[in-house]
């Protein structure tokens, strides 16, 4: 059985993030889905407003018949990746920069294949949370 792992916020869960479940599941048998911890959200970005809280978007994401098991991460990292049983790592194409190069030679290193996904167009949660005034 192999396994893929896909990482986000998921704090305004929209038909994007269910495409982006249903892409992963097309390329492996078992979905684990990485949900960002709060506190590391603010860290990073002091200024956000997460609409739910970590337990909350948990809750959320494993009511979902797709997925098969939800984890809590505090950022996307060869540490965090070394303490997940995973076969294949699912980012986005819009998920570049040094830290995902990291991520990516580890993937290559551990015998871990690494895919890129396609965005749903004219949907993001950025956009859900500026029409919302948040």
């Amino acid at each position: 059985m192999s396994k893929i792992l896909t990482f986000g916020v998921y704090d305004y869960f929209h038909i994007g993030h269910l495409r982006l479940f249903q892409q992963c599941k097309s390329h492996a048998d078992y979905l684990i889905v990485a949900v960002q911890d709060e506190k590391s959200i603010l860290k990073y970005k002091p200024d956000a407003k997460v609409l739910y809280s970590t337990i909350e978007r948990v809750e959320i994401i494993k009511s979902l018949r797709i997925v098969d098991e939800v984890i809590v991460y505090d950022s996307v990292s060869p540490e965090v990746l070394s303490r997940v049983d995973f076969d294949i790592l699912a980012l986005g194409e819009d998920h570049v920069g040094e830290r995902f190069d990291r991520v990516v030679e580890w993937c290559n290193q551990n015998d871990k294949k690494v895919v890129r996904l396609k965005r749903t167009p004219g949907i993001c949660s950025s956009q859900i949370k500026k029409e919302l005034g948040s």
